[in-house]
């Protein structure tokens, strides 16, 4: 049976997990983030990737994801590490530039580069320097200039928002990391198309996406472009006790995003291993073939522990169903099966 994107489930590549490294610190405890422990745990728990958020500022001290990404780098091996996103418009291009070069090149080529506009805090913006409001021209505009200034090219250009001029930076990258589009609406699909290899929204029901999804792959047909794949953000507890998970989900919300939980609890994942898996497995019916797993609650390295129990059995499950034959997947494409 096909999934509601309209495709076979079992022609689909294994789906990827990744976690939101904790390089914030949501509880207020005063203590610094975890960074280069999680790093070290996403990996021995066989994570595929790592992720970082990028703000200058918030309503919770923040690192900054940079030299997150840099100290995740040099902690591990194989996982896989990114932006979840680049805040690109707050920087000046060649400098974003350097930092992409120099994390790629400490990582040796690990590096995935999640774009965004930002603009829920303009108090960033305005201690950047930055006008709030031209804020998407800019990272047009960056997304313009960043390939040639990655891979160590002359870069002259003079745009309505950015002026760039600068010599070849290096160490140059041999080849253009993936970069991934943020954002939910019409705007950042149309951006992903003419600048990304894929799509990377939070927020989203499995509906919407489904519809958002169809959208995308319209405007790529439309541009002839390549289909971008998609990848969510999605935030996640897992307590055998729901109401209690609820609870650090509420307190994690209300501490880092001054946000209650009724506002966007109906995109997260929260409850009992087989309930959060369930949750997962609509949207990889609806078409994400990777996930961002942002942990809430007061202990993150934990739900690492707990969410790779949840992964490894959507692995299983997707392992059995690839295995299927059509007539056998009739009625398991929604909802999970054990």
């Amino acid at each position: 049976m096909s999934s509601p994107t309209g495709t076979d489930p079992s022609t689909h590549p294994p789906a990827r997990f990744g976690v939101l490294l904790p390089t914030f610190d949501p509880m207020h405890t005063g203590q610094v983030p975890r960074v280069i422990e999680g790093a070290r745990h996403a990996e021995e728990l066989r994570f595929d990737a790592a992720w970082v958020g990028d703000h200058l500022w918030g309503h919770a001290p923040w690192l900054d994801s940079s030299v997150a990404l840099a100290a995740a780098a040099a902690a591990t091996e194989r996982l896989m590490l990114g932006f979840s996103v680049m805040l690109l418009g707050l920087r000046p291009p060649a400098w974003a530039a350097k930092q992409i070069q120099s994390i790629d090149a400490l990582s040796g080529g690990r590096l995935t580069v999640g774009v965004g506009v930002g603009g829920e805090y303009p108090e960033e913006f305005e201690a950047a320097g930055v006008p709030v409001g031209t804020r998407g021209k800019r990272v047009d505009e960056a997304l313009t200039v960043l390939p040639d200034l990655l891979l160590g090219r002359r870069v002259d250009f003079d745009g309505q928002a950015l002026s760039v001029h600068a010599n070849p930076l290096a160490p140059a990258m041999r080849r253009l990391p993936r970069i991934l589009i943020g954002g939910r609406g019409d705007v950042a699909l149309r951006r992903t198309v003419r600048f990304g290899d894929g799509w990377l929204p939070m927020w989203l029901s499995p509906d919407q996406l489904i519809e958002r999804g169809g959208r995308l792959r319209e405007l790529a047909a439309a541009g002839g472009r390549p289909e971008p794949s998609i990848t969510l953000l999605i935030l996640v507890h897992v307590d055998d006790d729901l109401e209690r998970s609820r609870r650090e989900a509420a307190q994690h919300l209300e501490g880092q995003y001054k946000l209650p939980l009724h506002v966007v609890e109906r995109w997260a994942a929260l409850g009992p291993p087989e309930h959060v898996a369930e949750q997962l497995q609509r949207y990889l019916d609806a078409g994400v073939g990777e996930f961002i797993l942002m942990t809430l609650g007061s202990a993150p390295l934990i739900q690492y522990e707990r969410l790779a129990e949840v992964c490894g059995l959507l692995r299983r499950t997707l392992g059995r169903r690839g295995s299927m034959t059509p007539g056998q997947r009739k009625g398991t494409s929604r909802g999970f099966e054990w």
